[in-house]
């Protein structure tokens, strides 16, 4: 399913969270943001609405090795056949830059771009101790390298999220905020369970997904 039919779902969720509880502006951002965030959020082991800056960087990164390296390549070409002469640390950087863009693909630079917010996100909970921004700077670490639809389309990861949004709760005093979350990414599962594809919700105990391929 389409990310924007994901997003527009977490929105529908947050928004009726806002109408439900106490109203404020701020209390009413930050259950749509909540919501939102978390029916985008399993798709996080893929390219998807919310990694897909990281996608553009990334493609521009890989072409920029490519780029380079065989740039290199016709620099030591010219001075070879110019002056006989070869550049051995030229030689080597150029082999080093071909090898990197033949064979890392810009999916790999996305993953490690994503990963990094993520030790970015571990890094500030560890320095302002916030147990739940672990988790998260954790989670965001982790699931890039996921196959797509797998563990983060489990019950399992209802539940991580679930003990994430709990510390965001408690962090802000505010009611409701695990539900809202929950609910956020329990949407997105149940949304990709009515595709053909389905959804491995008991992955990796039952490596059969669950359709009810209605779109």
């Amino acid at each position: 399913m389409k990310g924007t039919t994901h997003l527009t779902i977490g929105v529908a969720i947050g928004s009726a969270a806002a109408a439900h509880y106490p109203f404020t502006l701020v209390n009413a951002a930050t259950y749509i943001a909540v919501a939102a965030f978390s029916a985008l959020s399993a798709d996080l082991d893929g390219p998807s609405l919310l990694s897909s800056k990281a996608s553009k960087i990334s493609k521009w990164l890989h072409g920029l090795l490519l780029g380079s390296g065989w740039l290199l390549t016709a620099v030591t070409a010219y001075l070879y056949l110019s002056d006989h002469y070869i550049n051995i640390p030229l030689g080597i950087a150029c082999a080093a830059l071909l090898l990197l863009g033949l064979v890392v693909r810009s999916g790999t630079i996305r993953n490690a771009l994503v990963s990094a917010v993520g030790a970015a996100l571990i890094y500030g909970g560890i320095t302002m101790g916030m147990t739940w921004l672990i988790g998260f700077g954790i989670f965001v670490v982790w699931v890039p390298w996921l196959k797509h639809r797998g563990l983060t389309h489990t019950i399992w990861a209802v539940v991580a999220w679930g003990a994430i949004a709990w510390g965001l709760e408690q962090q802000l005093q505010l009611e409701g905020v695990m539900q809202i979350a929950v609910a956020g990414y329990l949407s997105h599962l149940i949304a990709d369970t009515l595709t053909p594809s389905g959804v491995k919700w008991l992955y990796p105990l039952v490596k059969k997904p669950f359709k009810l391929p209605f779109l």
